[in-house]
C-alpha cells in the first residue's frame, strides 16, 4: 500500500480522531454481530500503546440528520469497553461544548466514543464547517473505517481538510488484500452471487481479463440462464441486463484460458416457498423459483477451484438466509477454506456472514468489513476515504 498508517507518523500522547464503521445492530441490547468493533481492536490497542488519547467517531444506519434514538452510540461503547476491557465513555454528542469538556479531561489511553454522526445532515453533505468542528478536538486523524470509504462524508474525507490523516491497521489490511485482487498471483478466480448482475457487471468487467475462473450463482446466475434461451420459470430475473450477461458470455468464449461456469443445476421451490427440489436447469417448471445452486454445481464449482492461487468471492450463491437454500453458499464457503495455497478474499456484508455462519471465518486469507466499499474497489473506483491519505 502505498499510503501512509499509524506506523508513519507519531501519536505519542497525542488526540486523535479515530474515524471507525461501527454500524452495527442491536436486538433487544445485544449487538448481532460485532465483527467490525473487533476489527478495530488492533488499531485502538497500537494507538494506546503510543499513549494516545482516542476520539472514536461512527455512524449508525441512515437518521437523515436527525437524532432517532435507537440508533444512539450508547450501546456500542459500552460493547467496545467490554471488547477493551475498560470503560469507553459515550457522549450524546459529536461537535460542541461537550465534546470538548470531555476531549479536555482525558488520558493516555482513554477511549470516548461521540455520537451518531448522521445526527447531522451536515456529515452527508461533508459540509466545511461540520467537518471543521470535528477536527478541531484532535490533533491527528486516522481513518480505519473502511466500510465508509466509499462516501465522500465530512468524517470520512472532510476532516482531512484539517489534520494531517493516515490508515489505521484495519483499513491498511483491507486495502492490501484487495489490491492482491486486483492485480492477482494466477490462476485467479471470480466467485460473483447476490442478487443482480447489475451490482456485479463493475467488477466483471474491471476484473474478467485477468481471471482464470468465473463462476456464476445467486439470483444473477437467473439472468444469464436466461439469456441463453433456458426457461427459468418464476425466478427473479434482470431483463435490462439480459446482454450484458451475453456479452460477458461471447467474450469469455473467446478466450481459450478463460473457463466461465454457469449452474447446470438448481435447487427451487413453489412460490410459497416449500417443496424444495434439485432440478436441471433445464426442467424448471412454470411457476417455480431458482433458490440455490445444486448438488452438480456445487461439486463442479469446487473441483475448479482446487488449483487457483487467488480467489475473490463477492455475493451469496443462493437465499442463503433460509434453509435448505443455504446448502451452494456454505458448501463454497467451505471449499474455499480447505484451498491449499490460494490467497481467498470474500467482500460484501452478505458473504461475510456467510463464511461466519459455515464456521470458516478464521481459514479465510480476508474477511472485508466493507460491502459497498469493497464492491467498488473491485471495480477499480478510488475510494474517497483512501484517496485523502497521506502518501507515503
Amino acid at each position: 500500500m502505498d499510503k501512509r498508517t499509524i506506523r508513519d507518523i507519531d501519536v505519542s500522547g497525542k488526540r486523535v480522531f479515530l474515524r471507525v464503521d461501527y454500524n452495527v445492530q442491536f436486538d433487544d441490547g445485544t449487538i448481532l454481530d460485532d465483527m467490525r468493533l473487533r476489527e478495530s481492536i488492533p488499531t485502538i490497542r497500537a494507538l494506546q500503546e503510543c499513549g494516545a488519547k482516542i476520539i472514536a467517531c461512527s455512524h449508525r444506519g441512515r437518521p437523515g440528520g436527525k437524532v432517532v434514538e435507537e440508533l444512539r452510540n450508547a450501546p456500542v461503547a459500552e460493547h467496545l469497553g467490554r471488547l477493551l476491557g475498560q470503560p469507553v465513555r459515550a457522549l450524546r454528542a459529536c461537535v460542541g461544548p461537550e465534546v470538548d469538556a470531555a476531549v479536555a479531561e482525558m488520558h493516555s489511553g482513554d477511549v470516548i466514543l461521540l455520537e451518531n454522526v448522521r445526527f447531522h445532515a451536515e456529515e452527508e453533505d461533508n459540509d466545511p464547517e461540520f467537518a471543521r468542528a470535528l477536527a478541531s478536538c484532535a490533533e491527528v486523524f486516522v481513518c480505519d473505517a473502511f466500510g465508509t470509504a466509499h462516501r465522500a462524508h465530512a468524517s470520512v474525507v472532510g476532516v482531512a481538510n484539517y489534520l494531517p490523516v493516515v490508515a489505521g491497521l484495519l483499513m491498511e489490511r483491507e486495502i492490501d488484500y484487495l489490491e492482491r485482487v486486483i492485480h492477482p498471483v494466477r490462476p485467479f478466480a471470480l466467485i460473483l452471487g447476490g442478487a443482480k448482475v447489475s451490482d456485479k457487471i463493475g467488477i466483471l468487467e474491471n476484473l474478467a481479463a485477468k481471471a482464470d475462473l468465473i463462476c456464476v450463482g445467486g439470483g444473477m446466475a437467473n439472468t444469464f440462464l436466461k439469456a441463453q434461451g433456458i426457461d427459468i420459470g418464476a425466478s427473479l430475473a434482470e431483463n435490462d441486463r439480459i446482454e450484458d450477461a451475453l456479452r460477458v458470455m461471447r467474450q469469455a468464449a473467446l478466450r481459450d484460458d478463460l473457463r466461465l461456469m454457469i449452474p447446470t443445476d438448481v435447487v427451487i421451490a413453489d412460490p410459497g416457498g416449500e417443496r424444495a427440489n434439485t432440478v436441471s436447469v433445464n426442467r424448471v417448471p412454470p411457476g417455480f423459483r431458482i433458490l440455490d445452486i445444486g448438488r452438480q454445481t456445487i461439486e463442479d464449482f469446487r473441483d475448479a477451484l482446487q488449483t487457483m492461487n487467488t480467489v475473490v468471492w463477492n455475493g451469496p450463491l443462493g437465499f442463503f438466509e433460509r434453509e435448505p437454500f443455504d446448502r451452494g453458499t456454505i458448501e463454497i464457503a467451505r471449499a474455499l477454506a480447505f484451498l491449499p495455497h490460494a490467497i481467498t478474499v470474500v467482500g460484501g456484508g452478505e458473504t461475510a456472514a456467510a463464511v461466519q455462519r459455515a464456521g470458516v471465518a478464521d481459514r479465510i486469507s480476508h474477511v472485508s468489513t466493507g460491502g459497498g466499499a469493497s464492491l467498488e474497489m473491485l471495480q477499480g473506483i478510488t475510494l474517497p476515504g483512501v484517496a485523502v491519505l497521506l502518501d507515503r
